[in-house]
């Protein structure tokens, strides 16, 4: 007579069908997977985790750059000191060198060489600071390029479109979060959307919301020639990544940032100045 003790455990039978009857589909696995949470063999955590470890595999590195119009830079021809302030106050461990523009990537800084000239900026020969810049495509799948992380260690890496221009960046922080995910706040509730009202008064926008999108929303006539984003519009009008909470007044509309971190802008609040 069988026993309880002698059935196997809902995990076992889990983990024979995908060892010994493969998985038609990636949906397939998914689907086994949502039903060892429904199970409570795994919880939701663990099951959003392993959903985003499957999924990893057809994402490229378009899904995880940093888009162009929110790198920070460095400039060249800036002077030693704003460029040991700018460093400081981004508080990157590396970051790209351009020439007249961003397209033009002369190479590769990283903070620790600057340390020793701290005290002394005017003694700062940068051109010899400089480490090769490593290019990639935006269609290069993201695992591949991961490996290749790993086995040249390499952090960061410049993103090329298919023309040849710089499209954005990538760095290994940015692939990881591609499979762990990142914090999520109060304004993440629905991402599939640029611009959401929040009150018929202030506007909660992605930074990463094309120019002429905001434009036509909001029947605004703002400049897209340098930068292509509302969050690169920001960017420029600083010249820096933004803290949380900082405010920023571009042509009568106040821009509130929401969510940013290290890295790059994520979303703002937005408003028509004189608008209570």
């Amino acid at each position: 007579m069988d026993s309880d003790e002698s059935k196997p455990s809902f995990f076992e039978r889990l983990f024979h069908r995908i060892v010994s009857d493969t998985p038609e589909s990636s949906a397939e696995v998914l689907r086994l997977l949502r039903s060892a949470e429904d199970n409570g063999v795994v919880n939701k955590d663990t099951a959003d985790l392993l959903e985003r470890v499957l999924a990893f595999a057809d994402l490229e590195v378009r899904d995880a750059m940093v888009p162009r119009a929110q790198m920070n830079v460095v400039k060249m021809d800036d002077s030693p000191e704003k460029i040991i302030d700018y460093v400081i106050d981004t508080a990157h461990s590396r970051l790209p060198v351009i020439g007249g523009d961003r397209d033009e990537v002369l190479g590769i800084l990283h903070a620790k060489d600057l340390l020793r000239f701290c005290r002394h900026p005017e003694k700062v020969d940068f051109q010899s600071l400089l480490r090769p810049a490593t290019f990639v495509p935006e269609s290069k799948p993201l695992n591949i390029l991961l490996k290749e992380f790993r086995n040249n260690h390499i952090h960061l890496a410049m993103v090329v479109d298919e023309y040849g221009g710089i499209s954005g960046m990538i760095s290994f922080e940015d692939i990881l979060e591609a499979i762990v995910g990142e914090i999520e706040d109060e304004f993440d509730s629905d991402e599939t959307k640029n611009i959401l009202p929040i009150d018929g008064r202030r506007f909660r926008v992605n930074a990463v919301t094309e120019i002429v999108e905001f434009n036509e929303f909001f029947q605004t006539d703002f400049s897209n020639e340098e930068v292509d984003t509302v969050g690169g519009l920001v960017l420029a009008e600083l010249d820096r990544l933004p803290e949380k909470g900082e405010k920023v007044l571009i042509d009568g509309w106040q821009f509130s940032v929401a969510r940013v971190d290290h890295r790059r802008l994520h979303i703002l609040i937005v408003q028509k100045v004189g608008e209570a």
